[in-house]
C-alpha cells in the first residue's frame, strides 16, 4: 500500500532513466560545439573515454607556437599546460579534457592583453593523438599614445605656489611612472606603477594620499592606451608632540633626546624610520614602533606614537666560539642599563682564548638632545701569535664623545695607552697619549645587508710617544671605502679598499696599536690573523703604512634559498715600513653566506699565494 502523494517505486525508477537518457543527449550535444579557434570535436583516437563517460587515465603532449617573450607566461599559466604536466595516472574524464580544450583560446588572449596584446589570433590543432598544438600570433602591441597625469590637495596647491620642495615631489613622481608616452601597455607595470607612487607619496609625509581616478582606455583597433592618473595628496603631515607607552624603567627624556627633528617638521618615513633606528641602537628596547596618529583632526601636529618593550636592566651573556683569526675562545658580557640609577649604560666583557685574552669596558650617558653620548672606558688586551713568538700587551683608558645616526657616526677621544711586545730576542715598552677622531659617512641601501651604496670610514689621530729611543710627537691617518653595486641577472658586487700611515720620525717607536698589521677575514684572505707586516728578527711586527684591496662577486644559490648566497673573492695587501717595501701578496677564494637578519654570516675558503697554503674563515657582519 502507498500513501497518497507518495511515488511509486517503478515510477520513480522510470523516471531516473529518462533523466540519465536526457543528460546523456545535452552532454552529447556540448561535445559537438566548436568554439572559434579552437579544436574540432574529439573523437576515440584524440581523447581517452570510456563506454559510461567515466573518468580514465589520460596523457597530453603541449606544443606551444608562440614568441619567446610570452612562451613562459602561457606555460605556467593554461589550464592545458598544466593538464600536459599532470602525472598519466591521474584520471581525467573525457568531457572535462574536451572543456579545457575549448577554453584554451580565450585564456590565452586574456593572457596577453595583460601584456599588451588586444588583438591576438589562436589557432589550435592536433599533429598526432596524443600532441595538442597551440598557435599564438600576439599582432601588434599597444603602447600608450595619450598620458594624462594631474595631482591635487596640498602638493598641486603648494607647487603651484612655487614651493620647490612641493616642485622636486611631483617631478619625482612623474619620473617614476613606468609607462610614459610610447612605452608598452602591461597590466602589471599599471598595477604596480599606481602601487609605487601612492607609496612614495605617502613616506613624503603624505599620509592620506590617495588616488582621485585612474582610467586605462584601450583602444584595440589603434593598438593605443589612453591613459588618465589623477592622485590627490590630501594634507601634509606634520610632526607634533611623542606619545610614548610602554616605559617603566627609563624616564621620557631619553626617547626625547633621541627624535633628531623639530615639531612641526614633515612627518616622512625615512625620519620616522631614523628615529626608530636610533632607538633601537642604544640597547635600552627590545621592541621599537614609531607611527604616526593619523586620525588626529590636526595634520598641522600630528601625534607621534612611540610603542617600546624595554630592554631588561641588566643582562648577562655567556659564549663559546672559534674565530679563524683568534681561534677557540669563551666570553662573559654584561650589561647595565641604568646604572646606580642615573641615565647611563655600563657594558663589560671578558674574552679568554688561547691566542686572545681580553677585557673591555664602557661607561656611557643615555643619549643628550644633540644626539651625543659621553662616555668614558677602559681596556686591556694580551695577543700571542699562533706560535708563541711574538706576545703584544696594551692597555688603554678613553674619555670622549660620540653620535651616531644610520647615516653618520662620529667618535673623539683622548686615549692613554700603554703597549708591551715580546719577542724571542726583544722587549719594547712604549706609553702614547693622543686625540683621535674616528668618522663614518655611508649611503646604503641597508645598513645591515647593503648590495647598493657606499661607505667612507676616516680615522685621524695625533699624539705624543715616549719609549726606550726617546719621545716624540706622531700623526696617524687611516681611510677605508667600501663600493656595493647590483650587477644584474642576481650578481652582485662589492670592492674596498683600505690604506693608512703613521706619520713619525724614524728613530721614534709609537705604540703599537697604532700601527699596521693585515690579514684576516676583513683584510687579506687566505692568511692569518695580523699575519702580514714588516719583519724584525724573525718575528712580525706592526708597520707604518698599510693597504688593502678586495673585489667581490656574490649571488643567491637557488630561487628557493634567497638568502645563501655563494660568492668569489680576491684579496691583497700588506704593511710595512715604507711603502717601496709594502709588496701586496694576494689571495683568492670562494665562500658562503647565509644573509641573516643580524647580517651576513661568511664561511670563506681562500688561497695564499705568498704562503702556498689554504685557510678557512668566518666572519658576521659588515665591516664599514
Amino acid at each position: 500500500m502507498t500513501r497518497a502523494g507518495a511515488a511509486h517505486p517503478q515510477a520513480l525508477l522510470r523516471g531516473t532513466r529518462l533523466a540519465l537518457g536526457l543528460m546523456a543527449v545535452l552532454l552529447g550535444a556540448c561535445a559537438t560545439f566548436k568554439a572559434p579557434g579552437g579544436l574540432p570535436p574529439a573523437t576515440p583516437q584524440t581523447a581517452a573515454s570510456s563506454p559510461t563517460g567515466d573518468a580514465v587515465p589520460t596523457s597530453i603532449a603541449l606544443k606551444l607556437e608562440a614568441p619567446d617573450a610570452l612562451t613562459a607566461l602561457l606555460q605556467n599559466n593554461l589550464d592545458l599546460s598544466r593538464l600536459a604536466r599532470t602525472p598519466s595516472s591521474d584520471a581525467l574524464s573525457d568531457f572535462e579534457l574536451r572543456r579545457i580544450e575549448a577554453s584554451t583560446p580565450s585564456q590565452v588572449r586574456a593572457l596577453l592583453e595583460t601584456e599588451g596584446y588586444f588583438s591576438s589570433t589562436v589557432t589550435m590543432r592536433r599533429d598526432t593523438e596524443r600532441e595538442v598544438v597551440v598557435h599564438v600570433d600576439p599582432g601588434p602591441r599597444t603602447t600608450v599614445q595619450q598620458l594624462r597625469f594631474e595631482f591635487q590637495g596640498d602638493l598641486e596647491r603648494q607647487a603651484t605656489l612655487g614651493d620647490v620642495e612641493a616642485r622636486s615631489t611631483v617631478a619625482t613622481l612623474r619620473a617614476l611612472w613606468p609607462m610614459g608616452l610610447g612605452a608598452a601597455f602591461r597590466n602589471a607595470r599599471w598595477t604596480d606603477g599606481k602601487s609605487a607612487l601612492l607609496a612614495k607619496l605617502r613616506a613624503e609625509g603624505y599620509a592620506a594620499a590617495s588616488w582621485a581616478g585612474t582610467a586605462a582606455d584601450i583602444d584595440a583597433t589603434a593598438h593605443a592606451a589612453h591613459l588618465t592618473l589623477v592622485l590627490d595628496s590630501g594634507p601634509r603631515y606634520r610632526m607634533g608632540n611623542l606619545r610614548i607607552e610602554g616605559l617603566a624603567l627609563h624616564d621620557p627624556a631619553t626617547v626625547q633626546n633621541l627624535t633628531g627633528f623639530k615639531a612641526g617638521s614633515p612627518a616622512t618615513e625615512a625620519v620616522l624610520l631614523d628615529y626608530q633606528e636610533r632607538l633601537i641602537r642604544t640597547g635600552l628596547y627590545d621592541r621599537v614602533s614609531v607611527t604616526l596618529d593619523t586620525d588626529q583632526a590636526d595634520p598641522a601636529g600630528t601625534p607621534v606614537i612611540v610603542r617600546l618593550q624595554e630592554a631588561p636592566l641588566q643582562q648577562a651573556t655567556t659564549g663559546v666560539g672559534i674565530s679563524a683569526n683568534t681561534g677557540p675562545r669563551v666570553s662573559l658580557e654584561h650589561t647595565h642599563r641604568r646604572v646606580f640609577g642615573e641615565r647611563a649604560t655600563l657594558r663589560n666583557k671578558f674574552e679568554l682564548g688561547r691566542l686572545r685574552q681580553a677585557w673591555e669596558g664602557e661607561l656611557s650617558s643615555h643619549a643628550q638632545p644633540d644626539l651625543y653620548r659621553n662616555l668614558v672606558g677602559g681596556a686591556f688586551e694580551r695577543l700571542v701569535a699562533s706560535d708563541d713568538s711574538d706576545v703584544v700587551r696594551s692597555a688603554r683608558v678613553r674619555l670622549g664623545r660620540t653620535r651616531e645616526t644610520t647615516t653618520q657616526e662620529r667618535y673623539t677621544f683622548v686615549q692613554l695607552e700603554r703597549t708591551d711586545r715580546r719577542t724571542a730576542t726583544t722587549l719594547n715598552g712604549i706609553t702614547g697619549l693622543s686625540l683621535n677622531h674616528h668618522g663614518v659617512w655611508r649611503r646604503v641601501d641597508s645598513v645591515v645587508l647593503p648590495t647598493q651604496g657606499q661607505s667612507l670610514s676616516l680615522q685621524t689621530g695625533l699624539g705624543v710617544a715616549r719609549g726606550d729611543e726617546g719621545q716624540g710627537p706622531y700623526g696617524r691617518l687611516q681611510a677605508r671605502i667600501n663600493l656595493w653595486q647590483p650587477l644584474g641577472g642576481q650578481w652582485f658586487g662589492h670592492a674596498r679598499f683600505e690604506a693608512g700611515q703613521v706619520f713619525v720620525r724614524n728613530n721614534l717607536a709609537v705604540p703599537q696599536t697604532q700601527l699596521f698589521r693585515v690579514g684576516g677575514d676583513d683584510s687579506v684572505r687566505g692568511y692569518a690573523y695580523r699575519s702580514l707586516g714588516p719583519t724584525v728578527d724573525g718575528s712580525v711586527g706592526g708597520g707604518r703604512v698599510m693597504t688593502t684591496a678586495s673585489l667581490e662577486v656574490a649571488r643567491p644559490v637557488s630561487d628557493a634559498l634567497p638568502t645563501v648566497w655563494w660568492a668569489l673573492f680576491a684579496d691583497a695587501g700588506q704593511a710595512a715600513n715604507r711603502w717601496r717595501d709594502a709588496t701586496p701578496v694576494w689571495g683568492a677564494g670562494v665562500g658562503v653566506r647565509w644573509r641573516s637578519p643580524v647580517g651576513p654570516l661568511s664561511v670563506d675558503w681562500a688561497w695564499g699565494e705568498a704562503t702556498r697554503r689554504s685557510r678557512l674563515h668566518l666572519s658576521v657582519g659588515i665591516a664599514f
